[in-house]
């Protein structure tokens, strides 16, 4: 008699599900192991804080006492880190279960409290993992959202109190695309991009935003006996629309401007559904000229983005000067 293999894979599955929720388990009882050990250090500290130097001798007392027994957890390093993680998130309740020590571990290192609210809301809605949290920390994604929005509107949309109305509110200019292993030095065409896109598809709707869903690739469209191929076509739940993607490995010209916006109108007229928005096209290039797009455009225009590319992972100083740029732009703002 030969056994049903539904069976099996109803139990591989039971199997697998009770593993993962055991490692979640373990994990959410280091977290808050973690939590405990920095609360009685910082309590502790506070009843010394006449001395200056208490805090200091705590720590390395308490590292020469545990760390031989139980390891680097009880370094020095660690405890300091394990007081900052109770002072930055000191209610117990408010800990995301979710969250790995490996998550906090990377959020303890933002001092901006809006920027910090802003990745735990999106990690939080997101499920990213921490390793995808690191990515986005590190490609900028904050301040990228903030070039063409406030601060207030991008943590509203992160937090869900609101839904994106504006498709700025949730597509980056530039895109960080290091995932694609393409070198910036290397000469490539627009079908190379496009494949490693599709390859590394998953880490690019995660570029995207929030909603994307893949579509289409090289959709053909026939326009009175003439044929048309658009590179790439998503579709946005939350902004209820299709979004269709176009890719130039060279500076945007008006041409290609108007070849996309010619694509918008036949999905507008064609595959649009009246309860539905308008369709959104973006052209992804290497560089551009914003007052050629600002003219080549409508003054109204609210369904053509043009967005810069880049294939690495900005440096600390690009980082420093971009978020110079934002202070910069936000006292602007407020005077």
């Amino acid at each position: 008699m030969k056994i049903n293999k539904n069976i099996l894979t109803q139990i591989q599955n039971i199997i697998t599900n009770a593993q993962v929720q055991a490692i979640r388990s373990v994990d959410t009882q280091r977290v808050l192991m973690y939590w405990q050990i920095g609360k009685v250090i910082f309590e502790e500290e506070q009843q010394g804080k006449e001395r200056a130097e208490y805090g200091k001798y705590l720590i390395k007392s308490i590292s020469a006492e545990f760390q031989p027994k139980l390891g680097s957890g009880f370094s020095v390093r660690q405890l300091e880190r394990y007081r900052q993680f109770y002072r930055q998130f000191p209610i117990a309740s408010a800990l995301r279960t979710q969250f790995s020590w490996t998550h906090y571990k990377t959020l303890l290192s933002i001092d901006n409290k809006d920027k910090k609210d802003f990745y735990i809301a999106e990690t939080e809605k997101n499920n990213w993992t921490a390793r995808q949290l690191e990515r986005q920390i590190n490609s900028q994604l904050f301040e990228r959202l903030l070039l063409s929005n406030d601060v207030q509107s991008v943590l509203a949309v992160a937090r869900a109190e609101k839904l994106p109305n504006d498709a700025k509110e949730i597509i980056k200019d530039p895109m960080v695309l290091e995932f694609l292993g393409l070198r910036k030095e290397t000469a490539y065409y627009e079908k190379d991009l496009e494949t490693a896109i599709i390859t590394h598809l998953q880490e690019f709707i995660l570029e995207l935003g929030n909603g994307f869903s893949f579509v289409a690739r090289q959709r053909r469209l026939h326009i009175d006996g003439d044929e048309f191929f658009i590179d790439l076509v998503f579709y946005n739940r939350l902004l209820q629309c299709f979004v269709i993607i176009e890719i130039k490995n060279s500076k945007l010209t008006h041409q290609d401007i108007g070849q996309l916006q010619m694509y918008v109108n036949y999905y507008d007229q064609y595959e649009k559904q009246d309860f539905e928005n308008q369709t959104i096209g973006i052209l992804l290039c290497t560089d551009k000229n914003d007052a050629v797009v600002k003219i080549t455009l409508p003054k109204n225009n609210n369904t053509i983005i043009a967005s810069k590319y880049q294939l690495y992972l900005p440096t600390e100083k690009q980082l420093i000067e971009e978020v110079q740029k934002e202070i910069k732009k936000l006292n602007n703002d407020s005077n």
